[in-house]
C-alpha cells in the first residue's frame, strides 16, 4: 500500500505527518511508526502524527513518538495544526482532539498559538520540579545548559525508580534574562535529546514563570524560540495556557509499507 506523507518541523521538533480521514493507516503496527520514523532505514522523524476525522471537532490528532509509543506533543500539536491548515481542514482558527483531550488554536502566519490542557500543580522532585503537561516533565535548573551533558544526566533521571516503569521526559534549564529561559530536553519515546519539546518548555515556563511572578516567559531551544503564555490560579493551578511558535512543511513523498 502506498501512503502520500508531509514532513514538517516545528523549532526542529520533526514530524511525519499523514492525512488518514479515511483510516487506512495501520495504527496497530507499532513497528511500522517506529521504522517510518527512523533516519536510517525510513523517513526520519521524532514522531509521526495522523489526522483523521471526529465528530464534534475540526478534526483529531494521532500522535507516536518514534518508537510506536503514545503522548501529547505540543511541538507535533502546533504542526498537526499548520497541516490541517495546509489540507484545507481548518481556516485560522481550530478546535481538534489529542490524547490529553480537546484543544483550541489560531494560526498568525507561520507562527501557531495552541492551547494547552490546563496544569493542576508543580511538585517539587527532589530539589527539582515535576509537571505533567500532557505528557510528564522533570525540570531542573542548571548553571550552565549549553555545556550541560544533557543525554547522560536525561538517561539517568528518565529511568529512575523514581518514574518507573512509565519514565519521564526530562529538561535542563538555565535562565537568560528576567523572562526568558534556555531549555534543552530529554524526550522519552525518543530517548535522545530533541531539538525541543513544546509539553517540555511549556513545563519549563510555568515553574519559572512561578518563581518570579511572569505570565510569559520566552524560551530558547537549540531548534529556535518560543514563547508560553499563562494564568495562574490562587490555587497554584494554571489556566489559559498558550504555546507559541512556528511550524513549516519541510517535503512531502510518498512511500510503499
Amino acid at each position: 500500500m502506498e501512503f502520500s506523507f508531509y514532513k514538517y518541523q516545528g523549532t526542529g521538533n520533526d514530524f511525519v505527518m499523514i492525512d488518514d480521514r479515511e483510516n487506512l493507516f495501520p495504527e496497530t503496527d507499532l513497528g511500522l511508526v517506529e521504522k517510518l520514523c527512523n533516519r536510517k532505514f525510513g523517513i526520519g522523524a521524532d514522531g509521526l502524527i495522523l489526522i483523521r476525522n471526529k465528530s464534534g471537532f475540526d478534526f483529531e490528532m494521532i500522535y507516536f513518538n518514534a518508537d510506536g509509543s503514545q503522548s501529547m506533543c505540543g511541538n507535533g500539536a502546533r504542526c498537526a495544526v499548520a497541516f490541517s491548515s495546509f489540507l484545507g481542514i481548518i481556516g485560522d482558527q481550530t478546535y481538534f482532539l489529542a490524547i490529553d483531550g480537546p484543544h483550541e488554536a489560531k494560526i498568525s502566519g507561520s507562527w501557531i498559538e495552541l492551547g494547552m490542557s490546563p496544569v493542576s500543580s508543580l511538585s517539587n522532585a527532589g530539589g527539582d520540579f515535576f509537571v505533567n503537561t500532557g505528557s510528564p516533565h522533570h525540570v531542573r535548573f542548571v548553571e550552565n545548559v549549553s555545556e550541560y551533558p544533557v543525554v547522560e544526566k536525561g538517561a539517568e533521571i528518565r529511568y529512575s525508580d523514581q518514574y518507573a516503569p512509565r519514565g519521564t521526559n526530562v529538561n535542563f534549564v538555565t535562565p537568560i534574562g528576567e523572562d526568558e529561559i534556555q531549555v534543552r530536553t530529554y524526550e522519552r519515546g525518543v530517548e535522545n535529546e530533541t531539538l525541543s519539546c513544546g509539553t517540555g518548555v511549556t513545563a519549563c515556563a510555568l515553574v519559572y514563570g512561578y518563581q518570579n511572578e511572569l505570565h510569559e516567559v520566552k524560551i530558547n531551544t537549540p531548534g529556535g524560540n518560543l514563547k508560553v503564555r499563562f494564568s495562574e490560579n490562587s490555587d497554584g493551578s494554571f489556566q489559559n495556557i498558550l504555546l507559541i511558535g512556528p511550524a513549516e512543511q519541510v517535503f512531502n513523498g510518498k512511500i510503499s509499507i
